[in-house]
């Protein structure tokens, strides 16, 4: 590395005494308008530390001379938006959920309410169109676990399921195989009795008449005789193809073995009556509720 300054002679231009390779590195100056360009935002960055909120502190952070948040600015922009609603949220909150969907006013609003509520709070499990996924029920479609009709809705939707409400909807299913309950080549024989009763086709050397039994000892008592199910204990029916964690044999021998306990919040808490109706009102409005 060269250590002396010269005049490159090419350029005209000082070096820096530093050099790679026979390249030799230009004392160039940064442009003048540069420099003072970049002074400038140093000064600028100093006055919006001390005028806007821009410092953490241990709790909260440094407020600056305006006081200025856009934050706040949102929150005055949801408050006005709160009033302009404000009377019509109190009739819809007021209206029973039959006579929302015979008023073509309210109903509009519901929706409107509704659609924006669940994209916040459901469609991070339920996907923005209520399609569902894995573990997840499609409200699309007309299957159930807990009844479709607009008071369901709103019973699921306010108390939840298995979540800890004292007004929460609560089963469970038992694992069969973790509990010891059946033998493996029990749960493969039972697993396959219930493709059957979709309509799936079966392993081979299954024995349909060791299946129905197994599942009359152990699994009637939820889902029916038939397989039907029923919503009173929020038993799916296994007879309409539609499954909520899948049908393939694999999926359903770690169902029966392990059992199935998904949770849904409650919701009654978080949000107030009039929202709750209002999301209650789009669900229902998705295509599936009865």
């Amino acid at each position: 590395m060269a250590e002396h300054h010269e005049i490159d002679q090419v350029t005209g231009t000082t070096t820096t005494g530093h050099q790679w390779d026979g390249i030799k590195e230009l004392n160039t100056p940064l442009p003048r308008w540069w420099v003072i360009t970049f002074y400038i935002t140093i000064v600028w960055a100093v006055g919006y530390w001390i005028v806007y909120p821009s410092w953490p502190l241990l709790t909260t952070h440094t407020t600056g001379l305006f006081g200025y948040s856009t934050r706040a600015d949102v929150a005055v922009e949801l408050a006005n938006l709160e009033k302009l609603r404000g009377d019509k949220m109190v009739k819809l909150g007021a209206a029973p959920l039959a006579e929302i969907e015979r008023d073509p006013a309210l109903l509009a609003l519901a929706r409107a309410r509704g659609k924006t509520v669940f994209g916040d709070n459901c469609a991070p499990c339920h996907g923005s169109g209520g399609a569902g996924a894995k573990g997840y029920p499609n409200l699309n479609d007309d299957e159930w676990l807990w009844g479709g009709s607009l008071d369901q809705i709103l019973q699921t939707i306010q108390f939840g399921v298995r979540s800890g409400h004292a007004k929460s909807h609560e089963s469970a299913m038992l694992a069969f195989g973790k509990e010891g309950v059946l033998k493996k080549d029990q749960i493969v024989t039972v697993a396959n009795h219930v493709r059957s009763l979709a309509g799936l086709p079966t392993g081979k050397g299954f024995n349909a008449a060791e299946g129905a039994k197994i599942f009359a000892d152990n699994c009637a008592s939820c889902h029916g005789d038939a397989g039907k199910g029923n919503q009173e204990l929020g038993a799916p029916d296994l007879t309409d193809k539609i499954w909520l964690y899948g049908s393939d044999e694999a999926t359903l021998i770690e169902t029966v073995s392990n059992g199935r306990a998904g949770v849904m919040p409650a919701w009654v808490e978080r949000l107030d009556p009039a929202t709750l109706k209002a999301l209650a009102v789009y669900v229902h409005s998705l295509g599936g509720g009865k």
